[in-house]
């Protein structure tokens, strides 16, 4: 057989069809090409050179200049006087009482939850980043209502890890209520960060800590009625689909509940999901419509209706902050233990999702009404068209699952709650001195 010669000159062939015309000698095309190497390593160690200088005399970067990671306030902790207060704050104090860390605690829910729990003798620890997404004088105000009901809230960031680790070794929590979140359907569309950083990155690194814990801990956080999305099917049930978020913040808490089921899966976590449907009441966020509706109309500025197309009408399921403390509450009650132990799953574990809301839709005009009628003074309503920010035209919620399994049942109707909140609001920026921001 003949043998085949080496076919050398295909490595100099070009990958395009054309012209080519072969050199006479390999020599030339050698030293051009150690040249152009030589120029390559030139420029690169130059360039790699200008990166080092430009990073030795550049100020370390403050991790507030992110706005998405603006929450990693987190102050000096540790200490035996610290660990002191945490003990006292998580301390059980009745028979079968839960050890409960509630993150968020300073957030409208995490304020009321709290409370509930110090108040029938559960041991309470508050973790909050108190974050400027509204006003920090109301969480703050909030904080000091929960220490003079012997909460300790630890100021602290969800995504500092070292932090919960540092939790779980003074107390072993039983039960841990995160309601830790970016909130807000419409900001998403300016600080699009923040959600992946508080409701996705924050939650898993809860889940991380939780599922390393010995023992672990029964996990109930709040999900919410967001993710049902374009759902049209009325009223909204746990077994619904899910897959069609219409925002940015209903995406990641989609993404919450499926992370939660991985965790429930692979580590054997207990973990209850709430979908929360449009809370209201005293001590609630500025951001929510019933709240800056009363701000504006006291201040005889036009408040923006948003009204569906075809001057379809915009409806929410309000419930009331009471309500839904007794579901949560309700829910750490029945959660049952992890089946896991210091990160290894030993057998399947509770995984539960539920609505809670009212079950009474009621359209935004009315509740401008009956707050005309509280605050005696008339609206200046504004009508407009529905903007594509995220907001859906109605909620309503099946509570029968909840019913059922948690004994859920809400009582106070959208006239009596805000009532209860106008009553608080007065007092609130009238006696304490402060201003309605905006």
């Amino acid at each position: 057989m003949s043998q085949l010669k080496p076919i050398s000159h295909l490595d100099n062939t070009p990958s395009t069809p054309g012209k080519f015309k072969m050199d006479k000698s390999p020599y030339p095309h050698r030293l051009r090409w150690h040249s152009s190497l030589a120029k390559l390593a030139f420029w690169s160690f130059l360039f790699l050179g200008l990166i080092l200088i430009f990073f030795l005399r550049s100020p370390s970067p403050s991790p507030l200049s992110d706005p998405s990671r603006r929450s990693l306030r987190t102050s000096n902790w540790g200490g035996p006087a610290w660990e002191k207060r945490v003990r006292s704050s998580a301390r059980v104090r009745s028979r079968n009482g839960l050890s409960v860390l509630v993150t968020g605690a300073a957030g409208f829910v995490g304020t009321h939850v709290s409370a509930a729990l110090k108040r029938r003798g559960d041991g309470v620890l508050g973790l909050d980043n108190f974050n400027d997404y509204y006003e920090p004088s109301l969480k703050r105000a909030r904080q000091a209502l929960l220490e003079r009901t012997g909460v300790f809230v630890v100021e602290g960031d969800i995504n500092d890890s070292a932090l919960l680790r540092k939790l779980f070794d003074v107390v072993a929590f039983t039960h841990v209520m995160h309601l830790a979140a970016q909130a807000g359907v419409r900001y998403a569309m300016q600080n699009p960060g923040s959600y992946v950083h508080s409701n996705i990155a924050g939650l898993v690194s809860m889940l991380e800590v939780c599922k390393s814990a010995s023992p672990q801990p029964a996990i109930v956080w709040a999900s919410s009625s967001s993710v049902y999305g374009l759902n049209s099917k009325v009223p909204f049930s746990e077994k619904d689909r899910t897959d069609q978020p219409a925002s940015l913040y209903a995406a990641t808490k989609k993404a919450g509940e499926e992370i939660a089921h991985t965790y429930n899966h692979i580590y054997g976590l207990s973990i209850t999901g709430l979908r929360f449907f449009t809370v209201y009441g005293p001590w609630g966020r500025p951001d929510m419509a019933y709240f800056f509706f009363t701000k504006d109309i006291l201040k005889g500025k036009p408040i923006p209706i948003f009204e569906a197309p075809n001057h379809g009408t915009v409806a929410r399921d309000f419930t009331y902050i009471d309500d839904i403390v007794k579901g949560c509450l309700a829910s750490l009650d029945t959660a049952e233990k992890s089946t896991g132990n210091g990160g290894k799953k030993r057998g399947p574990a509770q995984l539960r999702v539920f609505n809670l809301g009212n079950t009474s839709p009621v359209p935004v005009t009315d509740l401008v009404s009956i707050l005309e009628k509280l605050l005696k003074v008339k609206a200046k309503r504004v009508m407009l068209k529905m903007p594509r920010n995220g907001d859906v035209q109605f909620t309503h919620a099946n509570i029968s699952f909840a019913h059922r399994e948690l004994g859920y049942k809400p009582t106070t109707d959208l006239q009596t709650g805000l009532k209860k909140f106008v009553r608080w609001y007065l007092s609130y920026y009238s006696n304490s001195g402060k201003k309605a921001a905006g």
